[in-house]
């Protein structure tokens, strides 16, 4: 049996949620089985934002495989985390558990058991989005998208709404009747009015199908899927077809800029956060940043 590409396990965890329990005992049988021998670490999360300061603690010393046991938003602080350590020698992982995991759904379909026997270690992009207001800039990345404007929000509506279409279409019903369109200045100084703007790192996003050419999240390019600003009518229309057909392929970056005129909310990998108005934003494909399964 080959040496592992590490030298720990690291399972970080939210222990409040719902047969946690089982899923780390599994998870710990998966990696005594695949690589025996192997320490394994168990840290549970004490509130929100703690698996950041977590990862980055371990992600610091040693080759570790830090393993987030959760949805997109436990994962993108394990990701932001790895990413606040220069450097780091640490591979990542995430096992879903969680409401989204459209990370997990992206990537190639196999067990974790599988994925550590196979013991290959393999680098991904991530967004890096750097937001700077005067002479503050505040750097953040995430693992599958940034969104603006309604489509996060509707994906959220979605999770929170229930399964099921009628349910779904419901939530985005709700979301479409608290829509506010928002404004971007290009650094051209061009303006143009939007309902929904996003930038995906992954193939499939929640209901909105496929978004990308590329299966893995590896080609130093992006996607960006914008509606904008139109009637309520094309909006529903837009929203409907996101739910059903999906949005289809659409076009790829490396790089995009541009100013926020007015506050606007923006959801990164599932979390959403408040910009405010004169921020500029830059979303850089950062080319195989993080080390994973």
């Amino acid at each position: 049996m080959a040496a592992a590409p590490f030298d720990r396990a690291v399972l970080i965890f939210n222990p409040g949620r719902p047969g946690m329990g089982q899923r780390i005992e599994a998870l710990q049988r998966d990696l005594a089985t695949a690589l025996p021998g192997l320490p394994v670490d168990l840290l549970p999360t004490a509130f929100a934002g703690h698996a950041r300061g977590l990862a980055r603690t371990e992600a610091g010393r040693g080759v570790p495989l830090i393993v987030s046991v959760s949805g997109d938003g436990g994962y993108n602080e394990v990701v932001n985390g790895v990413m606040d350590v220069p450097g780091s020698n640490a591979v990542c992982a995430v096992v879903p558990a969680g409401n989204a995991n459209d990370h997990y759904r992206s990537l190639p379909v196999r067990t974790f058991g599988d994925a550590v026997s196979a013991g290959g270690v393999r680098r991904i992009d991530l967004l890096r989005i750097t937001f700077s207001t005067g002479t503050e800039e505040r750097v953040l990345y995430a693992h599958s998208y940034v969104g603006f404007g309604l489509t996060p929000l509707m994906a959220i509506g979605i999770e929170q709404g229930g399964k099921g279409k009628v349910l779904e279409l419901i939530s985005v019903a709700r979301t479409l009747s608290g829509l506010r369109p928002f404004a971007l200045v290009r650094d051209d100084g061009a303006t143009a009015k939007f309902d929904s703007l996003i930038l995906a790192n992954i193939s499939r996003m929640a209901k909105y199908g496929t978004v990308s050419e590329s299966h893995y999240p590896d080609d130093g390019r992006f996607e960006v899927v914008t509606l904008p600003h139109a009637g309520l009518m094309k909006m529903a229309l837009m929203t409907l077809r996101a739910v059903t057909l999906g949005l289809g392929h659409q076009p790829s970056v490396s790089s995009y800029a541009f100013s926020t005129r007015d506050a606007v909310p923006c959801q990164i990998d599932g979390e959403v956060v408040y910009v405010e108005a004169g921020t500029h934003v830059l979303v850089e494909s950062a080319t195989g940043a993080l080390a994973t399964l």
